[in-house]
């Protein structure tokens, strides 16, 4: 990779001042923030990271193209709304965000093509490069692509990209006006930026599909520039080759690896992979990448409870609930050393499971995840209104929470507030209110999502619909993703609006001692506590929001949320002896008003005591059931 200088002098960034920060903030680099290759499983040594500073401009959403000023900067990736960014600016939908920088491509790149890549943008993205268009997309969390080779030319891409996002098509946990359970929006570039050089002929795309059973990988290549070329694979244990396959790219090729390594949380044993595309016996490109070799399915134990399996063997996922949120960054992270730091406290904490909850990762959050054994079920970021009539679903919501909360505080427990919850769970309140284009949109963005993350040997789980937010068509849009990808788990809809059927019966439950769902709503499915928890213990000094703050059941010392978090994770097992398959706490940390983390928002503080978490989660996941 050859380092980008960014166009002005970067000793003139700073932070915005007025927010915790965590303590990666002070390693951010702005001549070169997020250096790492963003493309972990597609690696190619002829890359420029473009991160850095661009200049910007915010005009009205009709206006024409700005003239841009060096003195007005913003660090590239973070969002224009973060600390991070230099800027620390909201936008509105009558708002066009607008960058400009310029690359410069190494005369060793004449005879290559020149793809520019973006991680994500938030949320509608259109790009030039040299005054000519080069291309669109919406989305605002998965990346994309243009080849620009003819902008480039003259060895310079002059690249300008605006932007508009009106943060209420699959915005997940964003809010222009955040407060409760919603947080400070996140608009424009908000993943690495950069360009590659490939060949003429060159691999596009790698599909990977592992089966356990059998030890072997199912490969195929994508390519662009060419027909009646061949693809070689090669699979290695450490430095050791191990397993060969070749033939042409029209077709999957089955690479059998002997005594093969199987990818788990105990053992994250990753395979490295060299893929090449041959012309005749000539190499015209090579891909560095990795695979695990794991199967993850639902199966009946003994007892006739489904269980979830992991290599055929059973597997209580214990997860947390990790929403992805930075104080400093909003959605991005200062350093990748902070991006692993969360996945390498989930781990500590015992956790095998977690839930990336209305948000999409740049992809080195999953390749932490894939070397460090960490189970990921994805959301899709929700978008749109809210299934069920809006009167109807906020009133139940509110009566929810208020005996959710006087159960945990006054009945000690003894009262759970079944008769709402079954209310929420209704299908028939689930009334579709989404126009056909958002409904488009959404399943659009959803195929593009499992594209991108469809390798990562930790993702088993796929979940469409969360709580009944912009809810439509759950069972066919499930059957749409299991068809897309047949080889994970896919929760149709977690928490209400269940329309009885697919393999998971998903809810949620914020009850000091949560229960499990009415035998009639099992339907021979497996049992997924997919939200519980909400335990709360303010850290003064270490929290911040732009709202009023919002808890579950607060605590007031830490030895008093050590001794409610045990008191759960030990009545969980007695669930787990009567069928329950999966339980997801809410949540890693705190986030803006949420203050139920485990760990505060600034990462500086874990709330509760490392080996004892480690211990109940240990005791929780063994295979044990009465």
């Amino acid at each position: 990779m050859r380092p980008e200088t960014t166009p002005a002098d970067p000793v003139a960034w700073s932070p915005v001042p007025g927010e915790i920060f965590s303590r990666w903030a002070t390693e951010v680099d702005p001549a070169a923030p997020l250096p790492e290759h963003p493309r972990p499983q597609m690696r190619r040594p002829d890359w420029i990271n473009l991160n850095g500073l661009w200049e910007y401009s915010l005009q009205p959403r009709h206006a024409d193209k700005p003239h841009f000023s060096a003195a007005q900067r913003i660090l590239v990736p973070f969002p224009i709304e973060s600390a991070l960014s230099g800027v620390g600016r909201a936008i509105g939908p009558e708002d066009r965000l607008w960058y400009r920088r310029t690359a410069h491509v190494p005369d060793s790149w004449r005879d290559s093509r020149l793809l520019l890549h973006f991680g994500a943008v938030d949320f509608a993205a259109e790009v030039w490069v040299g005054g000519v268009r080069v291309g669109a997309h919406e989305g605002g969390f998965t990346p994309f692509t243009f080849d620009i080779t003819e902008q480039c030319a003259d060895g310079s891409a002059d690249i300008v990209v605006a932007v508009l996002d009106a943060t209420d098509r699959e915005r997940g946990k964003q809010d222009v006006s955040p407060d409760g359970l919603f947080y400070t929006a996140a608009s424009g570039i908000w993943q690495t930026v950069w360009i590659e050089a490939v060949p003429q002929q060159y691999i596009r795309d790698l599909k990977i599909v592992p089966a356990a059973a059998a030890g072997t990988l199912e490969i195929s290549a994508t390519v662009g520039g060419g027909s009646h070329l061949r693809l070689h694979i090669e699979v290695r244990e450490h430095d050791k080759v191990v397993a060969t396959a070749s033939g042409t790219t029209a077709t999957s090729l089955l690479v059998a690896v002997p005594g093969a390594r199987l990818w788990s949380p105990d053992d994250p044993f990753l395979y490295d992979l060299t893929a090449r595309l041959l012309d005749r016996e000539v190499v015209v490109d090579e891909v560095a990448s990795y695979a695990g070799i794991r199967t993850i399915s639902i199966e009946r134990d003994a007892d006739g409870y489904r269980r979830f399996h992991l290599n055929g063997e059973p597997l209580f996922l214990s997860g947390v609930l990790d929403q992805g949120y930075w104080p400093d960054g909003i959605y991005t992270a200062p350093t990748d050393k902070a991006l692993a730091f969360d996945v390498e406290v989930t781990r500590r904490l015992g956790f095998n499971l977690s839930r990336k909850h209305a948000k999409v990762e740049p992809a080195r959050w999953y390749h932490h995840c894939d070397r460090l054994g960490l189970l990921v079920w994805q959301d899709m970021p929700s978008g749109g209104p809210s299934g069920g009539p809006r009167v109807w679903t906020a009133l139940l919501m509110a009566v929810y929470r208020t005996l959710t909360l006087l159960h945990s505080r006054l009945w000690n427990g003894r009262f759970t507030p079944w008769l709402f919850r079954e209310l929420l769970w209704q299908g028939r309140w689930a009334k579709d209110r989404r126009s056909e284009a958002s409904r488009a949109s959404f399943e659009s963005q959803h195929r593009e999502m499992i594209d991108a993350l469809r390798n990562s040997p930790s993702i088993v789980g796929w979940v469409p619909f969360n709580e009944g937010w912009g809810q439509f068509e759950a069972t066919r849009v499930a059957q749409t993703v299991a068809r897309q990808d047949p080889t994970r788990i896919v929760d149709h809809a977690s928490g209400w609006f269940d329309e009885l059927t697919g393999d998971i019966v998903s809810y949620h439950d914020y009850a000091r001692r949560p229960g499990l769902p009415a035998r009639r709503r099992i339907r021979d499915r497996v049992i997924a506590l997919s939200e519980y928890g909400g335990l709360t213990l303010v850290v003064n000094g270490h929290h911040w929001g732009p709202g009023d703050g919002h808890a579950y059941h607060l605590s007031t010392t830490g030895e008093e949320l050590d001794a409610v978090y045990a008191g759960l994770l030990e009545h969980l097992q007695g669930l787990k002896d009567h069928g329950l398959a999966a339980a997801v706490l809410t949540q890693l940390t705190d986030v803006e008003n949420e203050l139920n983390g485990l760990v505060t928002y600034d990462r500086a503080v874990v709330k509760i005591d490392e080996t004892t978490s480690r211990s109940l989660h240990r005791n929780l996941t063994s295979r044990r059931t009465s």
